[in-house]
């Protein structure tokens, strides 16, 4: 929280470390939604060790099947990784006059039948003067090697999605099937920036640089990532002015088809970050 209470973030410790909320100089940027709803919509979770969907929760490594839950039901995938609705703990906390900051952490003992690995995942949110940022840190405590991908699900709010846009570099969206699982590419059918005037998207991108730019009547930002290999996914729900914008470092369904995908050897470590460079609309 900033000393005139103009920015602050909540933390939701219980439903996988998530933000849960986000002001920045008086202006909400999270999509308001209950904590009962969660389930559904995922806002803002943190998604490892996989981001998107595993068809059909079916997977091989090192010639071994693996079958992952299918909580997507009605297209029996698995959805959105397996921290999601685990309890972290807080581990750091620092406020400066400058930057406030907390690390938290999940480990898990290995004990997923689908994703038999011990691993610590570490969140470290640090709210400044420019707006947020995000450290994600894995490290393996297992004996063996395991494959993963990161992503981040938040939902942002427009006081007009009509009057916003999107602009990042692709010149390919993937192509997918009925459930939902890359099938291809073509080439982007639409010019960059994007306005979202009347547009349902849930749709998948290669990307071509480190940057997402989205810009509305209130204000813009850019999220920029540390990761080599970018992707993006980009959602628009039901609810009216709403858009959850995706950072990835692998593309959906990538235990299988292996687009980003990483392999973390035992006791090596992970580190990717995602900053949210705010830039409030000048009135």
């Amino acid at each position: 929280m900033s000393p005139d209470n103009a920015s602050k973030a909540s933390i939701c410790l219980t439903q996988g470390g998530r933000l849960s909320a986000f002001l920045f100089n008086n202006i909400k940027l999270l999509a308001d939604y209950k904590p009962s709803s969660y389930k559904n919509n995922y806002a803002s979770s943190i998604l490892f060790p996989f981001a998107n969907r595993i068809k059909d929760g079916k997977y091989s490594f090192n010639n071994k099947n693996y079958q992952l839950e299918c909580n997507e039901v009605d297209k029996n995938n698995a959805l959105h990784g397996l921290v999601f609705n685990k309890t972290f703990s807080s581990i750091k906390k620092e406020i400066t006059p400058n930057h406030a900051s907390i690390t938290i952490q999940y480990k898990n003992k290995g004990l997923n039948e689908g994703f038999p690995y011990k691993f610590n995942l570490q969140l470290t949110y640090t709210l400044n003067k420019n707006g947020l940022d995000l450290i994600v840190k894995i490290i393996n405590e297992d004996e063996k090697a395991f494959p993963f991908a990161l992503g981040w699900h938040p939902y942002f709010l427009s006081s007009d999605l009509s009057k916003s846009s999107i602009n990042f570099k692709s010149k390919l969206k993937y192509t997918f099937d009925e459930q939902q699982i890359i099938t291809g590419t073509k080439d982007l059918d639409f010019s960059l920036p994007y306005n979202l005037k009347n547009t349902k998207l849930d749709d998948g991108y290669p990307l071509d640089s480190n940057k997402v730019e989205f810009i509305t009547p209130e204000y813009s930002f850019k999220i920029k990532t540390s990761s080599k290999d970018t992707f993006l996914q980009v959602y628009t729900p039901e609810d009216t002015n709403v858009i959850a914008i995706e950072p990835m470092t692998g593309a959906a369904d990538n235990f299988n088809n292996k687009i980003g995908l990483q392999i973390l050897e035992p006791k090596n470590k992970y580190k990717v970050e995602w900053n949210l460079i705010i830039d409030p609309t000048k009135k």
